[in-house]
């Protein structure tokens, strides 16, 4: 048959019927669940995804065959804990029971993590994927698996350690990781520290840009690591050193319609490299025992035989190493995330949805407007009292007399109305913070708090709404009177009398909360001590389950042990390395308070198995009490001599006794001092003590820090001093509120930052900025000053 003849064969065209058969590939998440896909999307991710916010995906192979329990939990928890601290939302992706889920539960997470009670968990790549899911498996997802369901979701970024790659001796072998060819049809960016030093770099290299993979160092320069190093030898192709230009790289892959990911190379933290080449003969070792015993020849089990083994032969250096780079890469990526979502915000005929209306408001849920918005989940969540505080100040007596406080009578004044109540200045504090230094409404503040349904009530919400304070979580209480304080001063200011109706606060059931926290997922959860203690204990046990850092304020001297019976309550599920409760903020009165409690109360605290394991953990010596010694020895003001007042009372009150003795329970104490500073007191366990920067750190008495570290190198102990900063006596207007000022602005930095307390830079940031929000309230009329929405990690005093 002839050319021509050919093409005047009549053509076989596909029916109407023929082409209903014919299923284009699934592309994306909707038209999955669509098919039924088994595929279960954490409500927290599924709400970033559909606002455009930020999301990281991580894989879990590494928890169910890259690391032993528990650390393999810990690490994922800190990966995710990263990510957040990146501005970006975790979406840890796992198969349980057959069911794709894209981002975990703690309960989740551990059931990977916990191999030795679910030995049947398996390793996913993509051949395995659907068998997997057919017979109902647990297991953890490959870089390729994770690569294929974050694409699906619409995940443009995802974190990993290691790509795999092209295996030593793959031109006999064939052995080439399925990783390569997921990258040439998931347009995702995968941010790694290069590729596994198990591998032939050279040729991966070569297949990536085969395959038409775009190879970017992220860093310095343009070496390409491997893994436990910072370089390989080998050079890549492009070269970035900031999270815009990777987020620009995959935005203009979006933009021209490509559908293949790119790799960002980020090399090892610096501090681990003095150990990579010992890590690397041991990898060379292990390489050749492969080859010896047939494990090379063996798949999918060669990779996690070979990490294993050079753990063994590295006694565990390489595990250290391996939590440094996926911790990191973990960052990179978040930073990557969030400069992408704000690229794709602000693009031409992008939606930007930074609120979704609604036609009603939560049941419950305060609000002036007969039509508001569905804002973004808040990262900082504060439960405590708001109270409408009335004032009422005599005018002066004739004759010249300032005061006159014989009030028996009514007197001629001034009647001031203002919001007040702890939990809501910590949260307006916060909230002019936070407003300020970020218009991301993901890092707002939400106060949870009963008020009632009354004129009261109505105030603060209308008093909160003119600065532009969420309103969202004034829980309105039927047949409930909203907290007031009525207090009458006399002419000179001074107390005379006054009715505080507090009981509101009491109404407020855990279950209200915690549907709010559901819904929210918080970093920090800020609790006041004016919360029921039945309330404190559910709260408590809530946030450890769910790793989110809490944060108590104790009010009072009487109040400061409401915490307690949750304390107690979470010491037989409390783990050494992390303490019931996060952080709190006494005043030296109420530390001695807490810590006399703690002593002799019937709950016994320091009489419970848990308190001697952490003390004996901390195990600290006659060192520590050498240099705390000296330390005492300094002035409690800067440039002032020893002699106008130095720090003795650290010793002589106990104050640095007692702080460590409630280390135990409050993994971080900040401690109040009044017109001596402030005094944070802290501590590191497990192996996080080890690479934390504090683990490099010496006492300093010129630095007003003592840092104890235990001989076995398992915990790290830190109490540092803080000078206060000097107000002129004159300039002093109000000092109700500075307190609350100071609590409000170290939650606005722990909700962006959680790891603040662990450089010794961000936290002299931290508690620098804090001190700062105290004095711009004392010099204030207002319980809160308005000059806090001015304040930055760089502001001073003027």
């Amino acid at each position: 048959m002839s050319f021509l003849q050919r093409r005047a064969t009549p053509l076989l065209r596909p029916t109407s019927a023929s082409l209903r058969c014919i299923k284009r590939p699934i592309s994306s998440l909707s038209a999955a669940l669509k098919e039924s896909a088994p595929i279960d999307v954490h409500p927290e991710v599924q709400d970033a995804l559909a606002h455009g916010r930020p999301v990281v995906a991580l894989e879990t192979t590494i928890v169910t065959h890259g690391m032993p329990y528990p650390t393999n939990r810990e690490t994922a928890l800190s990966v995710e804990g990263n990510v957040r601290k990146a501005g970006a939302i975790p979406a840890t992706i796992g198969l349980i029971e057959g069911r794709v889920k894209i981002g975990l539960e703690p309960h989740q997470l551990e059931r990977l993590a916990d191999v030795a009670q679910n030995p049947t968990v398996v390793k996913l790549s993509r051949r395995d994927l659907g068998a997997a899911i057919a017979l109902k498996k647990d297991g953890g997802t490959t870089c390729s698996t994770t690569l294929i369901l974050a694409a699906l979701a619409g995940i443009k970024v995802f974190a990993t350690g290691g790509l795999g790659g092209v295996h030593r001796g793959a031109e006999s072998t064939m052995d080439i990781s399925a990783d390569l060819h997921e990258l040439t049809r998931c347009p995702v960016g995968l941010v790694s520290a290069g590729v596994k030093s198990i591998l032939d770099i050279g040729r991966t290299l070569e297949y990536l840009e085969t395959l038409g993979v775009p190879v970017v160092s992220y860093g310095p320069t343009d070496d390409f690591p491997a893994f436990y190093s910072r370089r390989s030898g080998f050079k890549s192709p492009w070269r970035i050193d900031d999270p815009v230009s990777a987020a620009k790289i995959l935005h203009t892959h979006r933009q021209l319609g490509m559908s293949n990911g790119a790799l960002f190379a980020v090399p090892i933290p610096e501090r681990y490299e003095t150990v990579g080449e010992e890590l690397q003969r041991a990898v060379e070792q292990a390489v050749q025992e492969s080859q010896e015993n047939g494990i090379s020849r063996r798949g999918k089990e060669a990779t996690p035989w070979l990490l294993k083994r050079v753990g063994e032969l590295t006694a565990g250096k390489s595990l250290a190493s391996n939590i440094a780079l996926i911790e990191n890469t973990a960052t990179v990526g978040g930073q990557i995330a969030v400069a992408y979502a704000q690229l794709a915000s602000e693009a031409p005929g992008q939606a930007s949805h930074p609120h979704v209306v609604h036609k009603a408001a939560a049941s419950g849920a305060a609000t002036g407007h007969k039509e508001s918005t569905q804002l973004p989940p808040a990262k900082l969540v504060v439960i405590g009292s708001a109270a409408v505080d009335i004032t009422a100040r005599a005018d002066p007596v004739p004759g010249g007399t300032r005061s006159n406080s014989n009030l028996h009578t009514t007197s001629p004044g001034i009647v001031t109305l203002t919001s007040g109540g702890v939990g809501r200045n910590v949260a307006e504090a916060a909230h002019r913070i936070l407003s300020s230094q970020s218009k991301d409404l993901s890092h707002s503040t939400i106060l949870l708090s009963p008020i009632g349904e009354d004129a009261f009530g109505q105030f603060l919400v209308s008093e909160s709404e003119k600065i532009g304070m969420r309103t969202d979580g004034l829980m309105k209480v039927s047949a409930a009177r909203t907290a007031v304080c009525n207090m009458v001063l006399d002419s000179a200011g001074g107390l005379t009398g006054g009715v505080a109706d507090m009981d509101v606060i009491r109404s407020l059931e855990a279950s209200r909360i915690t549907e709010v926290l559901d819904k929210h997922r918080p970093t920090i959860m800020a609790l006041d001590a004016n919360t029921s203690h039945e309330t404190l204990k559910s709260l408590i046990k809530y946030a450890n389950k769910r790793h989110i850092q809490t944060f108590f304020e104790p009010t009072s001297v009487p109040k400061s042990t409401a915490i307690f019976p949750a304390v107690a309550a979470s010491l037989g599920a409390a783990s050494i390395a992390r303490a019931p409760v996060t952080f709190a903020t006494p005043n030296v009165l109420e530390l001695a308070h807490m810590y006399q409690e703690a002593c002799a109360s019937p709950l016994e605290l320091t009489s419970h198995k848990y308190w001697w394991q952490v003390v004996n953990d901390m195990s600290l010596g006659s060192e520590f009490r050498t240099d705390l010694e000296q330390l005492a020895r300094r002035s409690a003001v800067e440039d002032e001599p020893a002699a106008t007042g130095n720090l003795t009372f650290l010793v002589d009150n106990g104050i640095a006794q007692m702080a460590i003795n409630l280390l135990p329970f409050f993994q971080h104490l900040i401690i109040k001092c009044g017109e001596r500073g402030l005094i944070t007191a802290f501590r590191i366990s497990g192996e996080h003590a080890r690479t934390s920067a504090w683990a490099t750190q010496s006492s300093n008495v010129f630095a007003r820090q003592i840092v104890a570290r235990s001989s076995s190198g398992s915990s790290v102990v830190v109490l540092k001093h803080f000078p206060p900063i000097r107000v002129p006596e004159e300039k002093i207007v109000n000092v109700t509120g500075a307190g609350d000022s100071l609590v409000g602005s170290m939650l606005a930095t722990l909700s962006r930052t959680p790891d603040a307390f662990e450089t010794p830079d961000s936290l002299d940031q931290l508690v620098g900025q804090a001190q700062l929000a105290a004095v711009y309230t004392l010099q204030s009329e207002h319980a809160v000053s308005p000059r806090l929405s001015t304040l930055s990690s760089n502001s001073s005093l003027n």
